[in-house]
């Protein structure tokens, strides 16, 4: 769910993904009311400050400067990415849940050379 518009937001789960978070729930012997990745107090899910915090630990552990990057910026990173690939602001914009373009291009901070550059390769 899109936290700021309470609108669903879809995703993509590998099939690695599906498979590690398979094993997963049989590991933990997870049921269908559990959450899927718990917090600290019973029957709680994991809360965003948690999730950061693993997060930066993650970072820390490969190297990274820990202070540069969390989880925000991992989201903005797969959507820069895809929009590198194909230029495809639409798609950019259904995957991150945004309902107006304009939002989309703030949040990938697309600049008026990459639009220019995009046209560039149009010829008409």
């Amino acid at each position: 769910m899109q936290q700021k518009t309470r609108r669903p937001v879809q995703f993509e789960v590998t099939e690695a993904s599906r498979d590690a978070v398979a094993a997963w729930v049989s590991g933990a012997q997870l049921r269908s009311g559990d959450c899927l990745f718990p917090g600290r107090a019973k029957g709680t899910h994991l809360s965003l400050r948690q999730y950061a915090r693993i997060v930066k630990g993650w970072v820390g552990c490969i190297g990274l400067d820990p202070s540069r990057y969390g989880t925000n910026s991992l989201r903005r990173t797969k959507a820069t990415l895809i929009y590198k690939r194909t230029k495809n602001i639409r798609a950019i914009q259904l995957l991150l849940g945004h309902c107006k373009l304009e939002s989309t291009v703030r949040y990938l901070w697309i600049e008026i050379d990459d639009a220019l550059e995009i046209s560039e390769q149009i010829d008409i």
